[in-house]
């Protein structure tokens, strides 16, 4: 049989090459297993390299544009101060500077029902272990004079940052390279059997076998849950990033909006990135979008409207980028009912958690207690239970 048609066996398969992908692998890797992971295009090159990179740390803001269903953001706050703690030390884990930058966040208010939410919200942080400290309009000026007189009060968290995504997830995968994980760039899924102890994942005439498989595909994690017979209620979403002409620093925190989608922030090389997950128009079948000129209207009017320095600033470029949704806008993660040893994971905020979902992940490999409880994080909620039928053959390890 030629190289080309041979079953590779290795112990995980992961199908995926964004920051939730690589970061499995390092953990994987790193912890003793043989990883295959498989990538349809450039790996980075989906939603994980065109993300606004923010590390939300504090609590968020429950709604983006167009976003139906709020997001439970005080759940959200014990899996934001774990990946907090692993964020702190991923640079020296992985052997390499990702312009991890932690120069701490304002969130926002300009109504008196958005300055009760950042009251709750401060609550929920300071249960959670989250230290935040809550400020009057004219307290955040003093700290950030950018800031316009519309803000009357604002919640400060020195955790949040930003990390370059065009840096951290090659670099998961230099990480994962170096403890022995095979990355297979070009290579689409194209079927997934699934046989006495385990699975057999195809891409053409290729083929992996092994007990376990990752699905972390992104906005095509529904499309490659079903090729294993796996119905995942999960479906893409495009929204859209702005930036400006580079500029001499001006600014080094974050400011985000606890009533709107809004987050601008001055990147390492000079630029305003300003977002919140404003939609860019309509996915297409291939899961991409173009920009959206009402998003792009909308989101920098309300970026000048709290920071109006920037309708001083020239606009340099527009882009959009997928990103997976689930139906509850809560991220995904676990094993799929039915399905031993298939794994999933993805959803929101997915880059400021891979730190700890990559290691969550490599929990459940290893049949350990995940770092934080995940259960009712399951893909289970998303399922139509169904037993996909074996196929002839088996996956010996």
């Amino acid at each position: 049989m030629s190289e080309l048609h041979r079953t590779r066996r290795t112990d995980v398969v992961i199908i995926g090459a964004g920051i939730l992908g690589a970061a499995a692998a390092f953990h994987l890797a790193e912890a003793g297993h043989r990883v295959a992971v498989l990538e349809r295009g450039a790996p980075n090159r989906e939603g994980s390299g065109t993300t606004a990179g923010n590390l939300h740390i504090q609590g968020i803001h429950t709604r983006r544009p167009g976003q139906d269903v709020p997001v439970d953001s005080e759940r959200f706050l014990p899996l934001q101060r774990a990946a907090s703690e692993r964020w702190s030390t991923v640079e020296k884990r992985l052997d390499a500077d990702v312009e991890l930058r932690r120069g701490g966040g304002f969130m926002v208010a300009e109504t008196a029902e958005q300055e009760n939410e950042l009251h709750e919200k401060r609550e929920w942080e300071r249960a959670a272990g989250i230290a935040t400290e809550l400020l009057t309009g004219d307290q955040a000026r003093e700290w950030l004079p950018l800031l316009s007189d519309r803000v009357r009060a604002a919640t400060w968290c020195a955790l949040d940052g930003y990390a370059n995504p065009l840096l951290i997830t090659p670099a998961y995968l230099a990480a994962a390279f170096r403890h022995g994980a095979q990355v297979h760039a070009f290579t689409p899924v194209t079927g997934i059997d699934r046989v006495v102890g385990g699975y057999v994942v195809h891409s053409g005439d290729r083929s992996w076998s092994a007990p376990v498989v990752v699905n972390a595909a992104g906005p095509w994690i529904g499309e490659v849950a079903a090729l294993a017979g796996i119905a995942l209620e999960m479906a893409p979403v495009v929204i859209q990033m702005h930036a400006t002409v580079r500029v001499p620093p001006v600014m080094r925190h974050l400011v985000q909006h606890i009533g709107e989608g809004m987050s601008v922030k001055q990147v390492t090389a000079g630029n305003l990135l300003i977002g919140g997950g404003w939609p860019a128009r309509p996915v297409t079948t291939a899961g991409r979008g173009t920009a959206s000129m009402a998003s792009l209207t909308g989101n920098l009017a309300q970026a000048c409207r709290v920071l109006p320095f920037l309708a001083g600033l020239r606009l340099l470029r527009v882009w959009a980028g997928p990103l997976a949704a689930t139906p509850d806008e809560m991220p995904v993660i676990g094993e799929v009912p039915g399905h031993p040893g298939f794994l999933v994971a993805g959803g929101t905020y997915a880059f400021t958690f891979a730190p700890l979902w990559g290691e969550t992940l490599r929990a459940l490999v290893a049949g350990d207690r995940p770092p934080e409880p995940i259960d009712d994080l399951g893909p289970g909620r998303l399922t139509r239970r169904t037993e996909t039928p074996l196929r002839k053959g088996s996956c010996p390890r």
